[in-house]
């Protein structure tokens, strides 16, 4: 039991915790209380960059200021404020290291929630009262807010909660109750969302940034926005409903071989809320159950998957860091979800072309998926990064393609000297060319199949004439404007040769290609 002559350091974690005001309201300090100028200023840093635990840690000082004034029990705050070399070296422990040595100058006992800041301050001779967190076994508001048929719930002050009920696909948007919600009910929500999240076993803050955090709380996705990111403060909370397994999706034996055995490289596109996350969880559950170590890579960390499989997250690591650890741990199966900018189609593009990955993403159309990859890879590697593509529709398989590089004329074209490496990008289940992607000039065209005949000639038309013009000019480019006119942009100072002694040259090309054209400056 404490004496009245005891004196008490606190750390930024008992703060955070609000583990030093719960003392105080149980009489188990009732000597002096000294808290660190470094503390403040850490918890000033979080707080400038938006981060919830500063405004925490910052409310918890005002409320032991407060409990102290009742108590009559001394508070005080001590030390220097931190140097920029202690700032830039919190992660390092400078900060800690602080804070220990003000403990040890006052011959006082550090509380703190820190397990590693604990151990270090007993090495050093501190006396040290260390606080395990035990979670508090209550529902939090945002849970309360979910029945069996809510997809997800989304608050924003000054508007009514609303929440989509259903499935995916068929699903509606109903008003929870009337009241419309302040901004201050809005960051008590996330407080509490964030004080638990730290606790929880199964919970962890993925992303704490100046005006957003995302947090997986459970099995609850929680994305906390506020100014100046947004025009004010918001708060979407999204729940799978169920966790569907393959055969839910009722595969024929000709697809679940595909997905097992032959496919290397798989996309799962669909829109966003289609259920595609669902069914690569689905896929990932398959694999491990049939022999396969399974590993993902997500931002969040929210799919819901069975504890054999690992799951990695890319806000805690660097592409060049999750690439080691992935192949040294030597995976037969990688689950890349919510592939999003640049950086991610490389790791997946430097994943495939090692071992088998699944990567999903967001695409209005399925063709819109393999049109992602185009402006990012080399067109020709294409069929090597990714040789099936499933698209999920309203939570259910809507389409699937394969894709396979072949040396051919494109459809709708005739002359030989216009064969070229050409994508077939063909329907599974019917075995149908549906689209043909190569290139075209200096372009890379996609053209569907059933527009290939009119297409094909098109292209012919426009190649022939550029192929004839550079007989006569170093550069040129065609464009259709009709069937019967094209429009050729040359470089100005060969504009006269082309065009000749009173059209004679330009004349004799128009017979000789059965067209109009119209000589623009290139």
């Amino acid at each position: 039991m404490a004496t009245e002559t005891e004196c008490y350091v606190t750390d930024t974690s008992v703060l955070i915790e609000r583990v030093v005001s719960k003392m105080l309201k149980d009489g188990e300090i009732k000597g002096r209380i000294i808290i660190p100028t470094i503390v403040i200023a850490e918890l000033e840093n979080q707080a400038n960059k938006g981060y919830e635990t500063g405004f925490i840690g910052l409310e918890e000082v005002q409320e032991i200021r407060k409990l102290c004034e009742e108590k009559q029990i001394q508070l005080e705050f001590l030390g220097e404020r931190p140097t920029e070399a202690q700032i830039r070296l919190a992660r390092s422990g400078e900060i800690d290291a602080a804070i220990r040595e003000l403990s040890n100058k006052q011959k006082a006992v550090l509380i703190t929630a820190d397990k590693v800041e604990a151990e270090s301050a007993k090495a050093y001779g501190v006396e040290v009262k260390f606080f395990k967190i035990r979670v508090q076994k209550k529902k939090l508001f945002i849970e309360k807010l979910f029945d069996e048929n809510t997809m997800s719930v989304h608050l924003k002050e000054n508007c009514f909660p609303h929440g989509k009920k259903g499935r995916p696909g068929e699903w509606k948007l109903v008003k929870l109750n009337e009241k419309l919600l302040t901004r201050k009910q809005l960051e008590n929500i996330a407080k509490e969302t964030v004080e638990h999240s730290r606790i929880e076993a199964d919970a962890f803050i993925e992303i704490m940034r100046r005006g957003s955090t995302i947090i997986q709380f459970k099995n609850y996705r929680v994305v906390i926005v506020k100014p100046p990111l947004s025009d004010g403060w918001e708060i979407t909370i999204v729940r799978p409903l169920k966790k569907l397994h393959i055969e839910h999706y009722e595969l024929s034996e000709k697809l679940l071989k595909r997905v097992h055995d032959e496919a290397k490289g798989i996309i799962i596109a669909g829109e966003t809320g289609s259920g595609k996350s669902c069914f690569a969880q689905a896929l990932g559950e398959f694999y491990a159950k049939t022999g396969n170590i399974v590993k993902t890579v997500e931002s969040p960390r929210d799919l819901q998957l069975s504890d054999q499989i690992t799951q990695y997250s890319k806000n805690f690591a660097s592409h060049t860091e999750l690439h080691d650890i992935l192949f040294l741990s030597r995976p037969d199966r990688i689950i890349f979800d919510e592939m999003r900018d640049t950086g991610d189609f490389t790791l997946y593009i430097d994943l495939r072309l090692a071992c088998s990955v699944i990567g999903v993403l967001h695409s209005s159309s399925s063709i819109n998926a393999i049109q992602r990859f185009i402006s990012r890879t080399d067109v020709g590697m294409i069929p090597s990064i990714f040789d099936t593509l499933i698209f999920i529709k309203n939570g259910r398989i809507a389409e699937v393609y394969t894709l396979e590089m072949k040396v051919k004329v494109p459809s709708g074209m005739t002359e030989a000297d216009l064969t070229r490496p050409v994508i077939e990008v063909r329907n599974f289940i019917t075995g149908n060319l549906e689209y043909e992607i190569y290139s075209y000039g200096e372009e890379t065209v996609v053209i569907p199949v059933s527009a290939g005949l009119k297409n094909g000639r098109l292209a012919m038309t426009v190649e022939k004439i550029e192929r004839e013009l550079k007989k006569y000019v170093s550069k040129v480019k065609a464009e259709l404007v009709s069937e019967n006119r094209v429009r050729v942009y040359i470089p100005s100072k060969e504009i006269a040769r082309i065009i000749g002694r009173k059209g004679k040259n330009i004349d004799k090309i128009e017979r000789k290609l059965g067209v109009s054209l119209e000589v623009e400056e290139l």
